[in-house]
């Protein structure tokens, strides 16, 4: 700034400036002061108006420097939910899939059980009719029946062996 350069040349008069006797007063060119105040009052509006300037840019830096502070700030909080939410959304998911696996679980041991009894029922109806059946036979029939009887009682135990293995 050239405002303290003329300060100083100010400072420099006055300090090479003789003094009077028997004062601490100096003697300085009147002329030559007045000069230099008045390149100072002349510089000092243009000195004005750029530390006006500077301070005003000071000032739009910082607000703007704010500004992008706070986006970031709030850019910050807006993925922060969102990693809460997907979060949330997955161990939900996580749960609904133990759910569905314990269903598909639950119902695949109910078809299994209704499976084995339906099968169960129709072995008890098949060996039920065989031994009628051979009863009846045994009465009526003499050999051809001894014959049949143990074809019967094979089928029996293979039939009685099946249900054996259904549980």
């Amino acid at each position: 700034m050239e405002i303290f350069t003329l300060l100083e040349t100010l400072e420099d008069i006055l300090e090479n400036s003789k003094n009077l006797p028997f004062t601490s007063k100096g003697m300085v060119d009147k002329d030559e002061m007045l000069e230099i105040i008045k390149e100072i009052r002349i510089k000092l509006p243009d000195e004005l108006k750029q530390a006006k300037w500077v301070k005003e840019e000071r000032q739009r830096i910082l607000v703007e420097a704010q500004k992008e502070a706070d986006g970031i700030v709030k850019e910050a909080e807006n993925r922060i939910i969102a990693m809460i939410d997907e979060h949330e959304i997955t161990r939900k998911a996580y749960e609904q899939k133990s759910e569905i696996i314990e269903t598909a679980n639950e119902m695949s041991r109910e078809i299994s059980q209704g499976t084995k009894e339906y099968a169960n029922n129709i072995l008890d109806s098949t060996e039920a009719i065989l031994t009628d059946t051979l009863s009846k036979l045994e009465k009526n029939l003499g050999e051809a029946v001894n014959l049949m009887e143990m074809s019967l009682q094979d089928t029996i135990k293979t039939i009685q062996n099946s249900k054996k293995e259904l549980q």
